[in-house]
């Protein structure tokens, strides 16, 4: 894999503080966000860029290994795991060669350890497994709803992937194999794709239920009557009860969201009515509710 500068990414010194890597990750990632560029997939891809770099940088653990060993840090363990094995194996065998003595570059370590150590692994490559590649997929609440294909551009490598229906906000998905190709015949590495499901103005999610509000005018709120109020499977007719009063809620049984896997069972959708009260009234609407105003008291 080639070698990505994580510190070039977020425009901050190697020296950098936590402090400037939060900042500086928090400044591009509101300028680089999908929502703000719905249609531009170099800024898709430039923000997946900024998030891996800022998962990288702002944990202490994994920052280091990276100081310490560039574009291979994540095999960091492996390497001094290995390292140590082949100390010890040196150490309990004896001096063999000056070859055998010297346990310099890292890169040379890596050209020992998968091609065989000596003794036990000599003669025999080792396998190891690629490593997982994380990602984020953005979607709205209407593409969160069916399920879809979708296409995703990972390390320069395309994969189409069925989203399916009911899919929750910040859940992770594995697609196995799908990640760093093995070394040495081993096996490929993991996808794992967590999910930002944006806000919709209309409706809004918890679970599988999905809530709405409905404006109601005070005709129709008063004496009742038929309306039509919009779903995320089409419109509906809802009879209002007469005398129906401000704040009201009704429960619409599965015309909520649908369970996650389970194509076949939804959620509830509860609408809560908003009177409104006319304006600009002529003067014979004024006479007639100062009538009814009379009539009440």
């Amino acid at each position: 894999m080639d070698f990505v500068d994580y510190y070039k990414i977020l425009g901050v010194d190697p020296k950098a503080t936590e402090k400037e890597i939060k900042n500086a990750y928090r400044k591009l990632a509101r300028k680089h966000h999908p929502d703000l560029h719905p249609n531009d997939k170099e800024a898709k891809a430039k923000f997946q860029q900024i998030n891996e770099a800022n998962e990288v940088l702002s944990d202490p653990v994994k920052r280091k290994k990276y100081d310490q060993h560039g574009k291979d840090w994540k095999h960091a363990d492996e390497y001094e795991k290995a390292q140590q094995y082949q100390q010890q194996s040196a150490r309990s065998r004896g001096p063999r060669n000056s070859e055998e003595q010297d346990f310099g570059g890292f890169s040379d370590f890596f050209e020992s350890m998968f091609g065989g150590f000596g003794g036990a692994t000599r003669g025999r490559q080792v396998k190891y497994r690629g490593e997982d590649y994380t990602t984020e997929l953005h979607l709205d609440l209407i593409e969160a709803y069916e399920t879809h294909k979708q296409t995703l551009t990972v390390n320069g490598k395309n994969i189409r992937i069925t989203v399916p229906a009911g899919i929750e906000n910040g859940q992770t998905i594995k697609i196995t194999g799908h990640g760093g190709p093995g070394i040495n015949g081993g096996p490929n590495g993991d996808l794992y794709i967590t999910f930002s499901i944006t806000n919709d103005p209309k409706f809004k999610r918890l679970g599988n239920n999905l809530y709405t509000t409905v404006e109601l005018d005070i005709y129709t709120a008063v004496l009742g009557g038929q309306i039509t109020i919009d779903t995320l499977n089409g419109k509906v007719k809802l009879t209002v009860k007469p005398e129906t009063q401000n704040g009201s809620k009704v429960k619409l049984s599965g015309k909520g969201f649908p369970v996650y896997k389970k194509p076949d069972q939804f959620g509830d959708l509860y609408v809560t009515y908003e009177v409104k009260i006319p304006t600009n009234l002529t003067a014979r609407q004024k006479e007639l509710f100062t009538e009814l105003s009379q009539l009440q008291s």
